[in-house]
């Protein structure tokens, strides 16, 4: 089969399209043929060698994909050769008390794809039973590789983390971005006013595309606070989205507003900032971390994109040898959305 995958740490072009052995797969496991795999960020950093995570090599890539089920190691189950499935970018144990309480992104003992586990660049991957969740026939390969993590990520911080509701403003960073086009839409179906920051008008009309109230270019406006404050009449979001870091970091939480919660997600524009205590107590400030999705908020989002409720946007889709130029693209910002890979 195909893989595209990487002998050692650098820039893009470590990544290569070689010829690797077929999986077979054991009792418990599924091999299934990648239609459609995702691009994230951390995809970047792992490839990098930035994100701390040890591999072996050559490492596979990939967190989120979907495909056929093209063999099986037991022949008695719910799946069948030929089902069409998405899988969950998860592993989690089942027995810690994260899992049991059903928390299970919170699992320390299981894995994800394409870090712990090989991913889905690659033409086939073997994957446990229990990761497969059936793909509706409404929903292409693409889309599915494309919603999971990026629905899911934007539900979790926004519904489960950041109590977001009906009536509330939320302010989304990054609203280009795989995150935040899907959160824009997550915080509208929720019913919320949505204020959207981009770094180009040309992103902010799509953001306004996917249902953004309000519209901010940070990069010809650096004061996004100020801004902030004058359309809420001076009061403030009720939650904010922050997946930045940085200068952005510091200046969202002066776009709060009394009693309101930030929720935080990532940093690659700075992950150590200055933090001023004093607004936190005088104001009732919540600063709450999050990671990704459930297993049971993937599915949600899953079955929404499935009905209509959510559309994932789709910036490009690459053939799997030209994985490198798809890590190029993402690399550079210079997206709307998502970008998937084609095996």
């Amino acid at each position: 089969m195909k893989v595209s995958w990487f002998h050692r740490y650098g820039d893009p072009e470590v990544l290569v399209c070689e010829d690797a052995p077929k999986p077979v797969p054991g009792p418990g496991e599924a091999v299934v043929r990648v239609r459609a795999v995702g691009i994230n960020h951390v995809d970047l950093d792992v490839r990098a060698g930035t994100s701390r995570v040890p591999l072996r090599f050559p490492h596979i890539l990939g967190r989120e994909f979907a495909g056929e089920v093209a063999a099986l190691g037991d022949t008695a189950g719910a799946y069948r050769e030929g089902d069409r499935v998405w899988v969950s970018c998860r592993l989690p144990c089942a027995t810690c008390e994260f899992c049991m309480s059903g928390r299970d992104n919170l699992c320390e003992r299981g894995g994800y794809f394409g870090m712990d586990l090989p991913g889905g660049y690659a033409e086939y991957v073997k994957v446990p039973l229990s990761t497969l969740q059936p793909l509706a026939a409404s929903m292409s390969f693409e889309a599915a590789a494309a919603s999971q993590i990026a629905f899911g990520t934007a539900w979790h911080v926004l519904i489960n983390r950041g109590g977001l509701r009906a009536g509330h403003t939320v302010l989304i960073q990054a609203a280009g971005s795989g995150i935040g086009s899907a959160a824009v839409q997550v915080a509208k179906l929720a019913g919320a006013r949505v204020i959207a920051t981009a770094g180009s008008d040309e992103k902010l009309a799509l953001a306004r595309s996917l249902g953004a109230d309000d519209l901010i270019n940070y990069r010809s406006n650096e004061n996004f606070a100020a801004q902030v404050l004058e359309l809420t009449g001076g009061k403030g979001a009720d939650v904010i989205m922050e997946h930045i870091g940085g200068k952005v970091f510091t200046q969202s939480l002066a776009c709060l507003r009394t009693d309101g919660t930030m929720v935080t997600v990532g940093a690659h524009a700075g992950e150590v900032v200055p933090l001023d205590i004093i607004p936190f107590f005088r104001k009732q400030l919540r600063l709450i971390g999050s990671k990704n999705a459930t297993t049971l908020e993937l599915r949600q989002v899953m079955n929404d994109v499935a009905e209509g409720r959510l559309k994932p946007v789709i910036h490009a889709s690459l053939p799997l040898e030209e994985a490198a130029q798809a890590h190029r693209i993402v690399g550079s910002r210079d997206i709307f959305g998502k970008v998937v890979l084609i095996p």
